[in-house]
C-alpha cells in the first residue's frame, strides 16, 4: 500500500468523504473521476467539484463546468460508456435529492436528466451499479425512512422501474455497497438504523430475484460505510464502521469457488477508509477520501492511496485452491512464496497471515488489559493509536478504581508478549517510568508494547463481557417513551398504532403526519405526550401537519404542539426560506422543479411569477438562474410577509417587484420573457393573464397542473390549443408548442403533478 503523491491540485481537494468516484477512460488512459462529497480546501463543506485523478502519475485536474449539480454528499455515480450518471444525495441536512445528472466525458458537460416511469423517491446513502445500459439503485435514506426498494433506470429510455419483490429480499438499509459482475449485482452490509449488517446478497438481472450468497471461510464482520469492488473474478471489501475492526483488513471473495480470504493491510492507522471510494485501475485498487467516522465532520481524512492487488490475488488463488481440492490432506500447507511476496510488498502484516491460518478458523477470544489508574490515559492513548482498543465493549474498573480494565482486540492479544525486548528492558530498569515521561505521538509499535509491559500491564481473559449498547434510533426512542407513557396512564395499547413511522423537518420543527395521535384518548396525556415525543426525536419544536385550507390563499393548517410560534428558516439548494409554517404551505415534493428552474439561464430576462407564495420559484430565478428582474404576484398576506423577508435575507430584493393582490389585476403586461404559473390543481384561470404578461414577440410559460396519468397527452393538447386561442384573441400571431413536460411528482394515486414548458413565438 502506498500514498499517491498528488500534483496539479492541492491534495486537500481530495480530503473528502461521502463523495463518489468512477474509473473512466480519459485521453486514452484509465483515470478516476471524483464528484461531490464533504471536505475540501479551507472550511469543510459539501462540494460539487469534479476532479480527474491519474493514479499512476498522481496528477489531479479540476474539470470546470458552468452548469453542474448542486453540492451534495451520499449520492452515487455510475459510469456507462462515455457518461457518468449521478443519482440523489443530500444537499443539506433537510434536503434529500432524487434527481439524476449526466456528465458527458468527452464534451465536459453536465445535464439534468428528465426521467419518467415509476416514482423514484429522494434518497442518500444508497448504492448503485450498472449492468448493460441499466443502473440499479437499492436502499438508502429518505427523511429518516430507511428504504429497501430496488429501482432500475434504463439510460436509453430514461425510465425508472420499481423491481417487484421476489426471492430473499434484503432488509431496509443504508450505507451499504453494491457492485456488478456479469449478470449479477452483489450487495454487502449496511446499517438498518440500529445495527451494522454483515449479509451478502446477489441479484440476478435475468431472474429478477435476490438470494443470500452461501460462502466458505470466515465472512467479513458486519459493517457499514465501507467500499466494495470487483477485480478479475474476486469481490473485494475494505474499510467501514466500526473503525477499529475493519480499517486494516482487505477481504476477497472468489466468485467461482465462493471462498473468502482476508489480508491485513500494512497501514499506519491513519488511513481509515470510512465513506471512501474504491476504483480499480489496472491491478491497482485506488482509494480516495474517507474520514474518521461517518458522522464526524472530517477532522481526519485519509490520503489518496493505491494498493497493488496482484500479490493479494496470487495468495487468494492459492488459499481458494487449497480449500477446494479434495486431495488436500488436513494440515497441508501451501507454498509460502506468495505470502513472502505479500510481506515484501508491504501489503500484509506477517503476523496476520500465517500458514497455520490458511483453511482454518481462529477461535475468537475476549481479553482485557489491566493497568494502574495512573497509567490509564497513557495506555488508552496507545491502544487507540494502534487500533488495539475494542470499542464495542466497555472500559471497567475494580478495587475502588485502582485498576482500569481496557477491552482489547484479538490482534493485540497476538502481539502482546510476556517479555520485553532486551534493549528497552535495560533502559527501563535503569530509569523507572512515570506517567509524566510518556509520549505517545512518536512511539513505535514495538516500543509501545514494551512500555505497556513496563507499566505493569497485564493481559487477562474478559469473563464478564459488557457490550456497549447500540445507539437507539429516534423512531425507537419515541416508541419506547410513548409506550411507557401509555402503560403508566392505563391507556389502551391500540393507541400505539397511531405512532408515526416517519416525519419531516422544517428548521428546528419536527412535523408529524396529519394521521398521527388523532384518537381523542391522547388528550388525557397531551400535556406530557408532546414534550416526550419532541425530546425522543431530538426536536426543539413539534407540530402536526394539517390539510391545506381550501381557500384561494391556500393557507397552512399546521398545528404547533411544542413551541410558541411557527416561524422557521429552511435552507434548500443554497436558498434560505423563512416563513410561518402555521400560515404558509411548503412542499418538499417540488424540490426537483425548483432545481430545474434554478438551473435555467435567465440572464437579462424579465420574469413574471403569478403565484409567488413565499418565493418558491421567485428566489431560484433570482439567486441561481440570474434573472434581471422578477415581478412577484401574491395575495396571501402571510406569504407576502415571508416573501419580502426572503428577498431581503437572500439579498435579491433590488431585482424583484412585489405586486400584492389578484394577479389578474396586478400583473404587468407586455414585459415578460418568461411566466411561471405554479398553482395546483390548475392555473387555468390565469392563462389569459400570462399571455398578456408576455412580450409581443412571445416567450416561455411554465404551466403547473395536476393531471391523470391517462390524460397527459390530451392535457398537453388542451394547453397548447388554449394558449394559441387566447393569443389570437389578444391580437398575437404566435406559434405555440409544448416543448417539454416535467413530471414533478405523484400528487395522488394516478394523479401526477406536471409542468408544461410552453413556447410562444411570433410567426415569421
Amino acid at each position: 500500500m502506498s500514498h499517491i503523491n498528488i500534483n496539479g491540485q492541492p491534495v486537500e481537494r481530495l480530503f473528502l468523504w461521502g463523495h463518489s468516484s468512477c474509473a473512466i477512460s480519459y485521453d486514452n488512459c484509465m483515470k478516476v473521476l471524483i464528484f461531490g462529497g464533504f471536505g475540501g480546501i479551507g472550511r469543510h463543506a459539501r462540494r460539487s467539484d469534479l476532479l480527474l485523478l491519474d493514479p499512476i502519475g498522481g496528477e489531479a485536474k479540476a474539470i470546470n463546468v458552468s452548469q453542474s449539480p448542486c453540492p451534495r454528499i451520499g449520492h452515487s455515480s455510475t459510469a456507462l460508456g462515455d457518461s457518468i450518471y449521478v443519482v440523489g444525495g443530500r444537499a443539506d441536512p433537510l434536503t434529500i435529492l432524487g434527481d439524476v445528472w449526466k456528465f458527458k466525458i468527452g464534451a465536459n458537460e453536465w445535464s439534468l436528466v428528465q426521467c419518467s416511469g415509476s416514482q423514484f423517491s429522494p434518497r442518500h446513502r444508497h448504492a448503485a451499479a450498472a449492468i448493460g445500459s441499466k443502473i440499479y439503485v437499492f436502499g438508502g435514506v429518505d427523511n429518516g425512512v430507511i428504504l429497501s426498494s430496488l429501482h432500475v433506470l434504463d439510460t436509453q429510455t430514461l425510465q425508472w422501474d420499481a423491481i417487484p419483490i421476489q426471492g430473499e429480499w434484503p432488509s431496509p438499509r443504508h450505507s451499504h455497497s453494491m457492485v456488478a459482475h456479469r449478470d449479477n449485482l452483489y450487495m454487502f452490509g449496511g446499517c438498518d438504523g440500529e445495527k451494522a449488517l454483515g449479509d451478502l446478497y446477489a441479484f440476478n438481472v435475468q431472474a429478477c430475484k435476490w438470494k443470500k450468497v452461501n460462502v466458505a471461510g470466515r465472512e467479513p464482520t458486519a459493517r457499514f460505510s465501507h467500499s466494495m469492488f470487483v477485480y478479475n473474478n474476486y469481490l473485494g471489501i475494505i474499510g467501514g464502521c466500526p473503525v477499529s475492526k475493519h480499517h486494516k483488513e482487505l477481504s476477497l471473495l472468489d466468485l467461482n469457488s465462493s471462498v473468502w480470504t482476508h489480508f491485513m493491510i500494512n497501514s499506519t492507522g491513519s488511513d481509515l477508509f470510512v465513506r471512501s471510494t474504491a476504483s480499480i485501475i489496472g491491478h491497482e485498487l485506488v482509494m480516495i477520501g474517507g474520514g474518521a467516522s461517518c458522522y464526524a465532520f472530517g477532522t481526519k481524512f485519509s490520503e489518496p492511496t493505491k494498493i497493488n492487488l496482484l500479490p493479494v490475488k496470487s495468495l487468494a488463488d492459492t488459499v481458494s485452491h487449497v480449500k477446494n481440492t479434495e486431495e488436500c490432506i488436513k494440515g497441508q500447507k501451501p507454498e509460502s512464496a506468495d505470502k513472502s511476496r505479500l510481506m515484501r510488498s508491504g501489503i500484509v502484516n506477517p503476523t496476520e497471515v500465517s500458514d497455520d491460518n490458511i483453511g482454518h478458523e481462529r477461535v475468537p477470544s475476549y481479553c482485557v488489559l489491566r493497568l494502574e489508574r495512573k497509567y490509564a490515559k497513557f495506555g488508552k492513548d496507545i491502544l487507540k493509536k494502534f487500533g488495539w482498543l475494542d470499542l464495542t465493549r466497555k472500559v471497567c474498573s475494580e478495587e475502588e478504581g485502582k485498576y482500569i480494565y481496557f477491552p482489547i482486540l484479538k490482534n493485540f492479544c497476538t502481539l502482546f508478549k510476556d517479555t520485553m525486548t532486551g534493549e528497552l528492558a535495560d533502559i527501563l530498569a535503569a530509569q523507572p517510568i512515570g506517567p509524566e515521561s510518556l509520549l505517545v505521538k512518536d512511539i513505535s509499535e514495538t516500543a509501545a508494547l514494551d512500555t505497556l509491559r513496563a507499566c505493569g500491564a497485564t493481559k487477562l481473559e474478559d469473563k464478564v463481557i459488557k457490550v456497549k449498547r447500540a445507539p437507539v434510533s429516534p423512531l425507537q426512542a419515541m416508541k419506547e417513551a410513548v409506550a411507557s407513557l401509555v402503560g403508566n396512564n392505563g391507556l389502551p395499547l391500540h393507541l400505539l398504532e397511531e405512532l408515526p413511522s416517519r416525519w419531516q423537518r422544517l428548521g428546528d420543527i419536527a412535523l408529524l403526519p396529519v394521521t398521527s395521535f388523532k384518537d381523542p384518548a391522547w388528550d388525557v396525556v397531551a400535556k406530557d405526550l408532546w414534550p416526550v415525543v419532541a425530546q425522543s426525536i431530538g426536536a426543539s419544536r413539534l407540530a402536526r401537519q394539517g390539510p391545506i385550507a381550501s381557500t384561494g390563499t391556500r393557507d397552512s393548517t399546521l398545528e404547533i404542539l411544542v413551541g410558541d410560534n411557527g416561524w422557521v428558516e429552511h435552507r434548500e439548494n443554497g436558498i434560505l426560506y423563512s416563513f410561518d409554517a402555521t400560515k404558509c404551505m411548503f412542499s418538499w415534493g417540488n424540490l426537483s422543479e425548483k432545481l430545474r428552474m434554478a438551473n435555467l439561464n435567465c440572464k437579462d430576462e424579465i420574469i413574471v411569477d403569478l403565484f409567488a407564495g413565499i418565493g418558491y420559484f421567485t428566489l431560484p430565478f433570482l439567486t441561481r438562474a440570474g434573472a434581471k428582474l422578477v415581478y412577484a404576484c401574491e395575495w396571501n398576506p402571510h406569504a407576502l410577509e415571508a416573501l419580502r423577508r426572503n428577498l431581503s435575507v437572500n439579498e435579491v430584493g433590488d431585482r424583484c417587484v412585489v405586486l400584492e393582490g389578484d394577479n389578474r389585476v396586478t400583473a404587468p403586461k407586455g414585459v415578460a420573457h418568461r411566466v411561471c404559473l405554479g398553482l395546483l390543481p390548475t392555473s387555468e384561470a390565469s392563462w389569459l393573464t400570462a399571455v398578456r404578461a408576455l412580450r409581443s414577440d412571445g416567450g416561455v410559460m411554465h404551466i403547473h397542473a395536476n393531471v391523470k396519468d391517462t390524460e397527459e397527452s390530451s392535457w398537453m393538447e388542451h394547453v397548447s390549443r388554449s394558449i394559441r386561442d387566447i393569443a389570437t384573441s389578444e391580437g398575437y400571431s404566435w406559434e405555440v408548442s409544448v416543448i417539454h413536460v416535467e413530471r414533478v411528482k405523484w400528487y395522488a394515486p394516478h394523479i401526477r403533478h406536471l409542468v408544461a414548458d410552453v413556447q410562444c413565438r411570433r410567426k415569421l
